[in-house]
């Protein structure tokens, strides 16, 4: 061994040093988001997002979403609670929804749709209960689409469910996401 082969090694030596320095510095600084115990010492997310009172969504009145608002909702509480009992509201959330269905394709020899899409809006507002202060707004919006059986009315019934199901199940998860970050990193 040569006196530059020493020296190599022993550079390596010290930047791998640093490296796993570095590295156990950093992995102080992450906290798993659905922990039990948060590393500031506030809530843990769990704890937070069961306090959140959900309130029965708005709907355009003679709407068809009516079906899709109570599907958010009892989706959104599932999500928030995890089927438990939830906790003393410390915040308000406020969902209002839109939605609605486009003829996309169109078979010419029948002149019936073969092609739909269902689109959903929600906006919603987080309210905290004792100040009363709005902390987040948002949006969340899907477009699904679902092909139609031509003539058999039954099955273009199921596909188009199916779709507002899905739709409904996309706009929960947008919203329990957006909340969860906004309790985890405050914004």
């Amino acid at each position: 061994m040569g006196w530059g082969e020493g020296r190599a090694s022993g550079g390596l030596i010290v930047r791998l040093a640093v490296l796993i320095a570095t590295a156990a510095l950093a992995a102080g600084c992450f906290q798993p988001l659905y922990g039990e115990r948060s590393i500031t010492g506030s809530p843990a997310l769990r704890e937070s997002l069961a306090a959140v009172d959900i309130q029965p969504i708005e709907v355009p009145t003679g709407g068809t979403d009516t079906r899709m608002a109570v599907q958010i909702r009892n989706d959104l509480i599932f999500n928030f609670t995890g089927g438990g009992a939830p906790y003393p509201p410390t915040h308000r959330l406020k969902i209002r929804l839109t939605g609605g269905r486009q003829t996309i394709l169109v078979d010419r020899a029948t002149a019936l749709p073969t092609v739909e899409a269902y689109g959903l809006n929600a906006t919603y507002t987080l309210i905290e209960v004792g100040s009363g202060k709005t902390v987040v707004t948002g949006n969340a919006a899907t477009n699904l689409s679902y092909d139609n059986a031509g003539t058999q009315r039954f099955a273009r019934i199921s596909g188009m469910h199916d779709a507002e199901r899905r739709a409904a199940k996309v706009i929960s998860e947008m919203i329990t996401t957006r909340m969860s970050s906004y309790f985890v990193s405050g914004t």
